[in-house]
């Protein structure tokens, strides 16, 4: 019974290599039954995102279990594995656990603190459990891992400063505006960043996207996804008044917006703020529009600033989440260590016997006229009780040591008989002596 994670990332191998092993969500039903079919491999979970693929398996065998993981990726991508092996990570067993732990709390990610990544293991997990592949440790290993990243997200401010470009941009416009409720947006051109600016700024409550391109059609294009409107960019600056925020960034090799526009717009304005990003280089604003009244204009490098001041404070949140990991990862592996065999059959045998000691006590208070004799023989009657009571459950319990699955009867052991992870004995303390002089007493 071994936890073992198989995995590449962004740390250790180049985009071009992670597009060639990704596993898309309807493919993974596929992709599961085939890595549990392996004699090997007991569950599997596979976690598949643009900067990593990672596959969870408990093993019987570590040495087997990580070259059935190999050959799994290997032949389902028709990859050659000494080519493979090289851009390959492995932790197995507490290893394993605290590498989950740390990824569902966003500490492994190339943005430390970003909120996507507990979304992602959770419909890996949810793809894995639907199709039947995970069991009682993955289960619990992963629903132990959610805990740990709700726990981050909230004990900690990992989360709340922005740390990248858009966010930045977003974070600025709240500082500018009381809300961003109600609020109007420009965008001058139509990439990927100003997509992305615009996505955030919508979701922070902007009701209105003006957008204009050199190409009309890609600016209608991207007004219909933000219920927007799209303007000639010839006739951009006429419709400027009615924005209160505008991100700009073209490939213009000169300023496209002037001082001298932007005091035309300010007395449609009637001097109301307006805030302008300009994430272009060459930069599309002119910095000295800045010099006008309630003009609020930032660029890249002002917003890269921010994005530098607040993954410092990131870093020190992540200290603080590295400490709730550590005590989640003790936590899940206490209790793994109690579905290891002996410790099971130990904790059985300590609750049997107190049991019986308790009982056999109430019961010899009541009986005060046995003589030493009875008492001892009834104490050995108990024992022989318990003894062959148990005796078959132990047997079952280490003959399953040796099965593929074994470690599932164990757990039902410990249901079975309500045995807490606190029962758990060091060794098996065979049993207690029963002295009849403190019996009578």
């Amino acid at each position: 019974m071994h936890i073992i994670v198989a995995g590449l990332s962004h740390k250790t191998a180049p985009v071009e290599v992670r597009e060639k092993i990704t596993f898309p969500e309807q493919s993974l039903p596929e992709a599961l039954h085939a890595l549990i079919s392996y004699p090997s491999i007991n569950e599997a979970v596979i976690l598949s995102t643009c900067n990593r693929t990672e596959i969870y398996v408990v093993a019987n065998n570590i040495d087997k279990g990580k070259d059935s993981i190999i050959k799994f990726i290997s032949d389902y991508h028709e990859i050659n594995r000494n080519k493979l092996q090289k851009y390959l990570y492995f932790h197995d067993c507490k290893d394993a656990v605290l590498h989950l732990f740390r990824v569902a709390s966003s500490l492994d990610s190339m943005v430390i603190g970003e909120a996507q990544i507990l979304g992602q293991v959770k419909t890996a997990y949810n793809a894995a459990f639907e199709s039947e592949a995970t069991s009682t440790i993955l289960n619990r290993l992963f629903r132990h891992a959610f805990l740990a990243g709700k726990r981050v997200r909230t004990e900690t401010e990992i989360g709340e400063s922005a740390v990248s470009i858009s966010y930045a941009a977003v974070e600025l416009a709240k500082k500018v505006f009381e809300t961003l409720k109600g609020r109007t947006v420009m965008l001058i051109g139509a990439g990927e960043m100003i997509e992305l600016t615009a996505t955030h700024l919508v979701s922070n409550g902007v009701s209105k996207v003006i957008v204009t391109n050199r190409t009309y059609e890609r600016a209608e294009s991207l007004a219909q996804r933000y219920n927007g409107v799209a303007v000639k960019f010839e006739d951009f600056i006429e419709h400027m008044a009615q924005a209160d925020i505008v991100i700009s960034s073209t490939g213009a090799p000169h300023y496209i917006v002037t001082k001298e526009h932007v005091s035309r717009v300010m007395q449609k304005r009637k001097n109301k703020p307006i805030f302008f990003i300009d994430i272009a280089v060459p930069r599309d604003i002119d910095p000295e529009v800045a010099n006008l009244y309630n003009v609020f204009a930032y660029d890249i490098d002002d917003l890269d600033s921010v994005v530098q001041t607040n993954l410092e404070e990131r870093k020190k949140a992540a200290k603080i989440a590295e400490g709730i990991v550590e005590h989640e990862v003790l936590a899940f592996n206490s209790w793994l260590a109690s579905l290891e065999v002996a410790p099971t059959i130990a904790s059985l045998r300590r609750k049997a016997e107190e049991i019986r000691l308790r009982e056999l006590e109430k019961h010899l208070r009541r009986l005060s006229n046995l003589t030493e004799d009875d008492i001892n023989t009834l104490n050995a009657l108990t024992s022989a009780i318990i003894n062959k009571l148990l005796h078959s459950p132990i047997v079952k319990a280490k003959e399953s040591a040796n099965r593929k699955d074994g470690y599932l009867y164990i757990e039902s052991l410990r249901y079975l008989f309500d045995i807490e992870e606190g029962d758990q004995a060091e060794s098996a303390p065979g049993f207690i002596e029963l002295h009849p002089k403190s019996i009578g007493d």
